[in-house]
């Protein structure tokens, strides 16, 4: 099985909608630009919330047991995805890529 490197590439954050419809929220999410989550292709980094591995755990999973080019040439490198979480509110969009070791 191979490794992927997880990378934080955007967050997002859409103001009006949080006030119209989500109740406060003191610590909403931990996600920085830039940051580098590694999964052995199984199992969700530490660190990495929930909400994101839910989001992105099929494409890990299948890119670490070899998948790949997903949808018929989606992505450049046919060895990665691009996966948002499922935050309405702040989505964080994560590049998914295979660690050739």
């Amino acid at each position: 099985m191979k490794k992927c490197r997880i990378t934080v590439m955007r967050k997002t954050s859409y103001d009006d909608l949080i006030e119209k419809y989500e109740n406060p929220i003191e610590h909403a999410c931990d996600m920085v630009v830039g940051k580098i989550f590694v999964s052995d292709g199984w199992n969700k980094p530490d660190g990495l919330c929930d909400s994101a591995w839910e989001s992105m755990s099929s494409f890990v999973r299948a890119l670490g047991h070899g998948a790949q080019d997903f949808y018929d040439g989606w992505m450049k490198n046919k060895h990665s995805a691009m996966i948002s979480c499922n935050d309405g509110f702040r989505p964080v969009s994560f590049y998914i890529e295979v660690i050739d070791e």
